[in-house]
């Protein structure tokens, strides 16, 4: 057992921080309410003058797919030798003993949505991973989590230097709804023929047709955003705007729509046209517009233990710190589907339980000194 006592407990249920205990056992929060006694066997944290959070939520990245100080050697996020590649999990290329798997868990980011990236117009399987362990088996929290679609200028951009379709927007779509009536065709003669051969590709969209998991939908400029919004209705999908760059420009359209969205990198410079219109004013805007978001950052184009930063500079732009946090903690873990057990300070979910010394949305000099995942501590840093 252990007991974290005296901090500012910021649970994500409210939108102030609480006076309260928290009872840790077995891997779960056991009770969060103020003045628990502890037993002479728990172990107890001090944490006087430290806020609390729940760990942190990265919504989309390549952490562990991308290595670093490698090359091609470690690079695993992109199979771009075949436009269509639902067959492909992240699990297969997640490295546990990648160092920024490390700095992100020092960080205080306790769990990552890691997968393929953006070359292909379907490029493979997401997975939810915490980011502690040495085998990707035990970290996994959710696979398949997603299954990551792409729009817009790299999916045409790499197949184009291969002389191959898709080297255009219409193409991207046209590939896209030939898969997903494919594989609606395959879902249909599975079901009245269980012994038919079992087609991988196929197979794996299987759970994205029967609205089990979402479409992860790569769209950066707003006729992509509509395009994602298209295809998706056409075929009944669940999806995620991911990146949204230009979300800012069409929140009314957005809003009508019911949407979610995991926007990011917003850091950093506009290294191609479609992200012109990038500005860390995109999530007080969909915030204004009452749209659901994530905050991103999309590893290694930020490395991950800088998702706080991410979330701060939100705020700098006019998001409410709250709701700065909440991007990285409670609303990613809903976003991912993932509520239930990460994403806010509650009796019953995992203990995944970060302590930080200072403001991470308001002081640049604020640092996690402790990370704990699963009821582990797995970092300590208080004394320096």
């Amino acid at each position: 057992m252990i007991l974290i006592q005296n901090g500012i407990v910021y649970t994500m249920t409210t939108d102030e921080p609480v006076k309260a205990d928290i009872l840790l056992e077995d891997g779960k929060i056991q009770a969060i309410e103020p003045g628990i006694s502890p037993e002479e066997s728990w172990q107890v944290i001090d944490a006087a003058g430290l806020r609390v959070y729940p760990g942190f939520v990265d919504a989309h990245c390549h952490l562990g797919m991308s290595e670093e100080a490698i090359g091609f050697e470690g690079n695993d996020v992109n199979e771009a030798t075949d436009p269509v590649t639902p067959q492909l999990r992240a699990i297969d290329g997640f490295n546990p003993t990648d160092r920024a798997v490390e700095e992100a868990r020092l960080a205080g980011v306790t769990c990552v949505a890691t997968g393929p990236g953006s070359a292909n117009v379907v490029g493979g399987q997401f997975a939810a991973i915490k980011t502690y362990g040495s085998r990707v088996d035990k970290m996994v929290l959710k696979a398949p989590l997603a299954m990551k679609v792409a729009f817009g200028e790299n999916p045409k951009r790499v197949y184009n230097s291969k002389q191959k379709m898709p080297s255009t927007r219409m193409g991207t779509a046209a590939l896209l709804r030939q898969t997903l009536t494919e594989a609606k065709n395959y879902m249909k003669k599975r079901e009245n023929d269980p012994e038919a051969p079992i087609d991988f590709k196929m197979e794996a969209l299987v759970p994205v047709l029967r609205r089990e998991i979402p479409l992860k939908a790569h769209a950066h400029r707003a006729d992509d955003i509509f395009t994602v919004i298209r295809i998706a209705r056409e075929f009944n999908l669940r999806f995620t705007l991911d990146h949204c760059t230009e979300g800012h420009l069409i929140t009314d359209e957005l809003a009508e729509e019911k949407v979610q969205a995991i926007i990011g990198p917003s850091f950093g410079s506009r290294s191609k046209f479609e992200l012109t219109n990038k500005t860390f004013d995109t999530p007080r805007a969909l915030y204004e517009a009452g749209i659901p978001f994530a905050i991103m950052t999309d590893h290694p184009v930020i490395p991950c233990q800088y998702l706080p930063l991410c979330a701060a500079l939100s705020h700098k732009a006019g998001l409410p710190a709250m709701e700065a946090l909440k991007a990285i903690t409670i609303r990613a873990a809903q976003i991912l589907g993932l509520e239930e057990r990460i994403g806010s300070l509650e009796a019953g979910k995992d203990a995944d339980i970060i302590l930080y010394a200072g403001d991470p949305m308001e002081e640049i000099e604020a640092r996690c000194v402790m990370t704990i995942i699963d009821g582990k501590i797995l970092s300590d840093r208080r004394n320096g």
